[in-house]
């Protein structure tokens, strides 16, 4: 099913006298990949927990389909996936079991999840590595290891979160291309980043400075 996750005028704050986004609007439509820029500190990965429904605003809302979002239990059953800056993925656990026990958590059949597992793993390129143990796999893989989680959720909203910071051009194309394709089965996407070629890659722009939203690029 195909969403739009809005940000109405919000502002976050961690403390009465720190404000880290300040009156930000934002639109996540389906189809369309909305990159979120700015510098470290600038409050991007604030503003995808606001959106994932893991931070509550001080001020304004965000709404799924018009309706406001409560907090993060009903935004996982509204179908939005958040992939972490830092992968979230149990080190004890392999590659194929940490996507698993996403996807049985979620109400899937086992074969079904099994299925969808190999099929993600192989799309960002570790069907050879399924059976290792994250904490053996290369940061670069395990970043992969987190977005083929989030692939394999195919939510109806996709918050990744400086997703191919640890890539090489290879593999972040690769991503890159895996994010158009969720886009295209009508996800919404926003992706945070800080690089400019993969910000390029979006259809649309929003850049943060200390906390503020400037025009959008295009």
């Amino acid at each position: 099913m195909s969403r739009t996750l809005l940000a109405e005028r919000i502002t976050m704050a961690y403390t009465k006298d720190r404000a880290v986004l300040r009156d930000v609007s934002i639109a996540a439509q389906p189809g369309r990949i909305l990159a979120v820029t700015g510098a470290s500190g600038a409050g991007k990965t604030t503003l995808l927990w606001a959106l994932a429904g893991l931070l509550r605003p001080a001020e304004g809302q965000v709404t799924l389909d018009g309706a406001p979002l409560r907090d993060r239990d009903q935004a996982v059953t509204q179908g939005i996936v958040l992939i972490p800056q830092h992968n979230g993925l149990a080190p004890t656990l392999t590659a194929s079991e940490n996507i698993l026990v996403a996807l049985v958590s979620a109400g899937m059949r086992a074969a079904d999840a099994r299925r969808l597992t190999a099929d993600a793993l192989a799309q960002v390129g570790l069907a050879n590595q399924a059976e290792q143990l994250v904490e053996e796999l290369s940061g670069g893989q395990q970043q992969r290891t987190a977005i083929a989680r989030g692939l394999a959720l195919r939510g109806s909203v996709l918050l990744a979160d400086e997703v191919t910071s640890e890539l090489d051009a290879a593999n972040r194309q690769t991503v890159l291309s895996l994010l158009r394709a969720e886009a295209d089965r009508g996800a919404a996407v926003v992706f945070a980043t800080h690089d400019p070629q993969a910000a390029a890659a979006c259809d649309a722009e929003l850049h943060l400075v200390d906390g503020h939203a400037t025009a959008p690029v295009r």
